[in-house]
C-alpha cells in the first residue's frame, strides 16, 4: 500500500470497511466471535450488502476459492479479497485505526450504522461508538464529527446544528450523511 496523501480508490475502501475486514479474519481464527459479527452481517444484508454477506458465509465455512470474487462490484471485491488476504497473511489487513481514508466515502457506511443504532440494534451502536472513538483522535473536522453521532441516533437531522464549527468539507460530509439517512428511511 502507498503512503500518499491522497490513497487510492482501493485504499479508501480498505479503510472504510477496515474493521468489517479485521472482524471477519478474526471470526475465521475464534469462531466463538461469531454471534458479534453475524449481527453485524445481518444489519449489512438488511442496508443493500447481501452479495457481500453471502460470500463472507461462504468464507466462515472455509471456502477460499477465487469464484468469492466472481459477479461482485469493485467495492465488495476489495472487501473479499482483504478478506482472504487478511488470513493467509494477518499482516495485509488494513490498520482500523488509520484516520486518512477519504471520509465522504464512508458517510453510507456511517449513516447505515447510525440508522441501525437508532433502532435499538446494539451491535451497530457498539460499531458506532466504536467508529466515533477513532474520529475523536483524528482531529478537525472529524472530531467534531465524532460528537455528533449521539445527536444523528437521537434524531437530529438539522445540517446546520449537526456542522456547526465545522468547515466546508466536515459540512459536505454530515449533509452526505443526512441525504443517506433519508434514502434508509424512504425504504
Amino acid at each position: 500500500m502507498t503512503t500518499s496523501a491522497n490513497p487510492s480508490k482501493q485504499e479508501q475502501i480498505l479503510q472504510v470497511h477496515a474493521s468489517l475486514i479485521n472482524m471477519v479474519v478474526e471470526t475465521t481464527h475464534n469462531a466463538q466471535l461469531k454471534p458479534q459479527l453475524s449481527q453485524v452481517l445481518k444489519a449489512s444484508a438488511e442496508n443493500g450488502w447481501q452479495n457481500l454477506v453471502l460470500r463472507i458465509y461462504k468464507i466462515l465455512e472455509g471456502d477460499r476459492s477465487e469464484m468469492l470474487l466472481k459477479d461482485l462490484d469493485e467495492e465488495d471485491a476489495v472487501i473479499i479479497e482483504a478478506i482472504l488476504n487478511g488470513i493467509q497473511n494477518p499482516a495485509t489487513l488494513p490498520d482500523p485505526e488509520k484516520p486518512n481514508a477519504n471520509p465522504t466515502m464512508a458517510a453510507p457506511g456511517i449513516a447505515h450504522m447510525v440508522h441501525q443504532a437508532s433502532a435499538g440494534n446494539t451491535q451497530a451502536l457498539t460499531l458506532v461508538s466504536h467508529m466515533a472513538e477513532q474520529m475523536s483522535h483524528a482531529g478537525g473536522d472529524m472530531t467534531k464529527l465524532s460528537a455528533i453521532i449521539k445527536k444523528l441516533i437521537d434524531g437530529e437531522r438539522d445540517p446546520d446544528i449537526l456542522s456547526q464549527g465545522m468547515g466546508a468539507q466536515g459540512e459536505s460530509l454530515v449533509n452526505t450523511i443526512l441525504e443517506e439517512l433519508a434514502k434508509i428511511q424512504l425504504h
